[in-house]
């Protein structure tokens, strides 16, 4: 399909595309020169890395005349949590001075809000959906390119993907009762939905003081020597077949199979998903003072660069760092993330690491020279 959209369109679409990118280029190539399609689409193509190919196409070989978004928490389909949007162009090229109109919310004959973004204004957007700008509209972020940003300051990593949590997370008591060997379980947070807390203490073994109490097997001894040193634990994993845990891709990839990816205790974290309109955060942010790592369902964020050295150099300060992330708004968040059908949101490390960090510069002005270090660097 890459190979065909190319040679038909000359547009170099990523693998990480829905099918509906491909099948809207190639169907555009069938149409006649000024015909007029319509186009309703899953509106993530406008956030994300992968949707650049079509973005370029709608506005540099084609006339978009109108982009018409769906209020995420009103779903045109019973079926699908996926966002949706109607587009609509000529198959001509744009002129110079054209506008795009960007609609919100409501019907496509009476949208909530309304808006023409000029072509040389949406070439340089990376968000199609801060489009209308409108209070209804809760998709905006205060980020400038230029500007310090929470990647200056953290590194950003998501949690582990075990392959198959049911399996390798266990409740602490559990794995103690079938003598699973310390040395090999790892302190894991629980699921965010279980997570009544968001400044995580730890006990003297550095597990963290919550509710639910869960560590991770994570071993890198062959198969030989388990049997051999750790009976238990060999006992335990050879059940895995039975449970179909053995047929998961991840397993397959890994080397001894029942190794986690290698990760360091984050001291702060970032839920994945969430909801939240207007002012309420879809994501929270947790002050991490355990050993515990997270799965996939959080972003990890290290200290880095002259941060790293101030909390060395003075750890109280780690509160009002943390104080700091929180105070980040559900706005940004939003607008620098993704958002799904019925009002899902999420972001990606790199999504979080263009969030504005301006604030930490008028905290720590010093933190201001990584900054500058950096716009060298790209310049």
């Amino acid at each position: 399909m890459q190979r065909l959209v190319l040679k038909v369109t000359g547009v170099e679409v990523s693998g990480l595309a829905g099918l509906y990118v491909y099948f809207l280029l190639l169907a555009t190539a069938w149409m006649d020169d000024d015909g007029i399609a319509a186009w309703l689409v899953p509106s993530e193509f406008m956030d994300v890395n992968y949707g650049a190919a079509l973005k370029d196409f709608l506005t540099d070989k084609i006339t978009l005349l109108r982009v018409h978004r769906f209020d995420p928490d009103d779903v045109q389909f019973g079926d699908a949590l996926v966002s949706s949007a109607v587009l609509v162009f000529r198959k001509t090229p744009p002129a110079l001075d054209h506008a795009t109109e960007f609609t919100y919310g409501g019907s496509l004959i009476e949208p909530h809000a309304r808006e023409f973004i000029p072509l040389d204004r949406l070439r340089q957007s990376r968000k199609w959906t801060a489009h209308p700008s409108h209070a209804r509209n809760d998709r905006h972020t205060r980020s400038k390119d230029n500007g310090p940003k929470l990647g200056d300051f953290f590194r950003i990593q998501r949690g582990i993907a075990t392959g198959c949590n049911k399996f390798f997370v266990l409740d602490l008591t559990d794995a103690k009762r079938l003598g699973l060997p310390r040395q090999y379980l790892r302190p894991i947070l629980p699921s965010p939905r279980h997570l009544k807390t968001t400044m995580i203490d730890a006990d003297s073994d550095g597990y963290p003081i919550v509710e639910q109490r869960l560590c991770v097997i994570d071993c890198n001894l062959p198969e030989t020597l388990v049997e051999a040193a750790h009976p238990a634990l060999w006992d335990y994993l050879k059940t895995a077949r039975a449970l179909g845990v053995m047929d998961g891709y991840l397993i397959g990839k890994r080397s001894p199979w029942y190794k986690q990816e290698q990760r360091e205790p984050a001291p702060f974290l970032c839920t994945y998903m969430g909801r939240g309109s207007d002012d309420k955060s879809p994501f929270r942010f947790i002050w991490n003072r355990s050993k515990a790592i997270g799965t996939n369902l959080y972003l990890m964020l290290y200290p880095r660069n002259s941060l790293a050295t101030m909390l060395r150099q003075h750890p109280d300060r780690a509160e009002a760092v943390y104080a700091l992330l929180c105070d980040v708004t559900g706005h940004e968040l939003r607008g620098e993330g993704r958002v799904y059908g019925g009002g899902l949101n999420k972001i990606e490390p790199s999504e979080l690491a263009r969030i504005c960090a301006g604030s930490f510069i008028e905290r720590w002005p010093e933190l201001q020279l990584d900054v500058q270090v950096q716009e060298k660097l790209f310049a």
